[in-house]
């Protein structure tokens, strides 16, 4: 009986030991959601989006901060996508994982175009979190990330990362009446990254078509062709009011001059129409919307057409692309494009807005729809919508008294922009919502963003001071107004977003690092330049003007990777690269935000949200002082239990850790 008893004590004393032990283990995140929307501005005095939350405008937020810990992160210069896109998902600064812009020039090569483009995973020198995660055996999807193509996932789902250089990545179109003015006025800010395929195309009307129109309509249509992608789409603009006078008031959309896909007055949206695109010789079947974003009377038209972003040749393995489309529609990533061309009429507005709305539902509904074809371990989405309202013309300056515009509207007008600007965080905030409704216990939830976003005052044409300084020999284009650069006979010059060029012997044909007597001479005038700088209400527009030898130890750069000079502005203002044939330096542009080459430090405006919940992690916790965008991942590692690489430059913000 004894020996019974000693037995059953001996097991009890087993048992209590092993469950004291469980105990003792920290709980570990098994899976993770990051959202990561691009643009998404969060600061203590403007865009308190905590403050919202506690008032109830943001109740997903709310319950985010309620389950974790959250405050302030601050980006990395030059504070804009690709650089810190980086940043977050590789816990090092641009010294380390090398993107250190997006378009990067390096020695050998020409100046005319990028030699590396920094939304490309091919920039990128080491890892990002979705290649550990893989190394450890989850199951990753990644979602419209800057950085993410050309995939490096072996075994995961890869869908559309934006502007990597990969696969049948077709953007969104203008087609407007032909003017010689309109289209010099746009220069080279009517072609994607200003040097890319024309984002508005102007076209001139044809009257003399055989298709006929089995419909009623007035005097002498204006015909129409179209060409998105490789796809021909014939059109009339026709007056059917019967009016007696000329009053065109409709398009009318056809794909083969027989059979009407869409007629529309101004305002109006097609449906998805389906649509053969070509890529790279490839047929690629997709869809097409419509929109008439102005029609004047006289015949003038500004014609939207939105494609879908979706299709076999942008997401690897192939086959996502059609599981997506089915569960939820063809796909609308963002609204507009870099540049804006959503800004040069009353009228795109409205377009903004709906489209912005198009995208933003695809994306909320997009988390349900990846989390029931996938099941992902791993699920890393981005949305660039939010800057794009943020750097858009109709909103920034308005609402944020830093802003030189500010005055511009009335208090009941701001109150209203202020309304479209907190529903696009709504927006963002339902996102959230259906993250919350797949979590777990195990999961941990990311929300962060890669900047904000600060008024923009006035562009500072860098390159108009150059040339009135006799540094940069150019010309333009007669028809289009764009510039042409000789860079052999050139010795200055800046380019996107933050770099200026110097070779006293000549920028071209291809760029070399000068150096020498008269080298560091003409740098050093060209910094006195800079430094001089002020703008009409005698304020200085630079903040800093930096060598690239030191660019590492003040800026946090790889030298290889920038030019002679790397130049920050003063929050207000935005550097220009374009040239104009007036040569003026200061210019009000029509966009009203930017994020571009500012100093974040200072900067709040340029900070942005950061809220974490998951195993282990504190509960209704605000982190007192802004952390650094290093410090995500390094925390988000920890808390999964996963390897630090000794790349990493951030640390484990262990405040938030219970």
């Amino acid at each position: 009986m004894k020996k019974v008893l000693v037995l059953l004590l001996f097991s009890i004393l087993i048992l209590s030991s092993c469950t004291v032990q469980e105990a003792d283990v920290p709980q570990q995140g098994e899976t993770l959601e990051w959202f990561i929307p691009d643009g998404m501005r969060a600061d203590p005095y403007l865009f308190n989006i905590y403050e919202w939350a506690e008032n109830g405008e943001l109740p997903n937020i709310k319950r985010m901060m309620e389950m974790g810990s959250y405050g302030y992160s601050i980006p990395t210069f030059p504070s804009h996508t690709p650089t810190n896109f980086a940043t977050l998902l590789t816990g090092s600064y641009p010294e380390v994982h090398g993107v250190a812009d997006g378009p990067m020039h390096v020695e050998g090569y020409s100046l005319q175009k990028p030699s590396l483009a920094g939304f490309s995973s091919s920039s990128r020198n080491i890892p990002a979190a979705w290649s550990l995660f893989e190394d450890e055996g989850k199951n990753v999807v990644l979602l419209s990330v800057p950085g993410s193509t050309p995939p490096e996932l072996e075994k995961g789902t890869t869908i559309r990362g934006r502007w990597g250089g990969w696969g049948a990545d077709f953007h969104s179109l203008i087609f407007e009446t032909y003017s010689k003015e309109q289209r010099q006025t746009l220069a080279r800010g009517s072609r994607l990254f200003f040097l890319g395929y024309e984002l508005t195309r102007f076209i001139t009307p044809d009257t003399a078509s055989d298709w006929i129109l089995n419909q009623p309509y007035s005097g002498q249509p204006l015909d129409l062709t179209l060409d998105i992608h490789g796809q021909t789409v014939y059109a009339k603009v026709i007056d059917t009011t019967k009016d007696f006078i000329v009053n065109y008031d409709t398009v009318v959309f056809s794909l083969d001059e027989k059979t009407v896909v869409a007629q529309l007055k101004q305002g109006e949206w097609s449906d998805w129409i389906p649509a053969t695109f070509i890529w790279n010789d490839q047929q690629v079947s997709s869809n097409v919307k419509f929109q008439v974003i102005k029609l004047d009377a006289d015949g003038f038209f500004r014609i939207r057409a939105v494609v879908d972003n979706l299709n076999e040749f942008i997401t690897q393995p192939p086959e996502a692309s059609d599981e997506l489309k089915e569960a939820i529609g063809p796909m609308v990533d963002f609204v507009d494009n870099f540049p804006p061309q959503l800004i040069y009429y009353p009228e795109d507005k409205q377009t903004f807005i709906d489209e912005a709305d198009m995208s933003l539902q695809w994306h909320r509904d997009a988390v349900d729809a990846v989390h029931e074809q996938f099941a992902p371990d791993i699920f890393i989405h981005d949305i660039y919508t939010p800057n794009q309202m943020l750097t858009s013309r109709w909103w920034l300056g308005y609402i944020d008294n830093a802003s030189t515009r500010y005055d511009e509207v009335s208090p009941e007008e701001r109150e209203e922009l202020w309304a479209q600007v907190k529903a696009m965080y709504k927006e963002l905030d339902a996102i959230i919502g259906e993250s919350l409704d797949h979590m777990d216990e195990n999961t941990v939830l990311v929300l962060s963003s890669d900047h904000g976003a600060t008024p923009l005052n006035m562009w500072v044409r860098l390159n108009n001071v150059f040339a009135q300084h006799g540094w940069l020999s150019y010309s333009f284009d007669e028809e289009t107004g764009e510039q042409i650069i000789d860079w052999e006979r050139s010795q200055v010059a800046y380019l996107k977003m933050d770099n200026i060029y110097v070779n006293p012997d000549g920028l071209g044909p291809e760029w070399t690092r000068g150096s020498g007597e008269e080298y560091e001479a003409l740098r050093d005038e060209v910094i006195d330049v800079l430094n001089n700088l002020t703008s009409p209400s005698g304020e200085k527009v630079v903040v800093a003007a930096v060598k690239w030898e030191k660019v590492t130890s003040f800026l946090d750069l790889p030298p290889s990777r920038v030019g002679d000079i790397v130049v920050a502005n003063a929050p207000g203002y935005g550097w220009n690269e374009e040239l104009t044939q007036d040569g003026a330096i200061f210019e009000v542009p029509l966009k009203t935000g930017y994020k571009q080459a500012i100093l974040a430090n200072d900067t709040p405006a340029m900070w942005t949200p950061f809220i974490i919940v998951g195993p282990g992690v504190k509960k209704g916790y605000q982190i007192p002082e802004p952390i650094h965008h290093v410090d995500q991942l390094p925390t988000i590692l920890s808390i999964m239990n996963s390897s630090i690489p000794s790349t990493v430059q951030g640390r484990v913000l262990d405040e938030i850790i219970e």
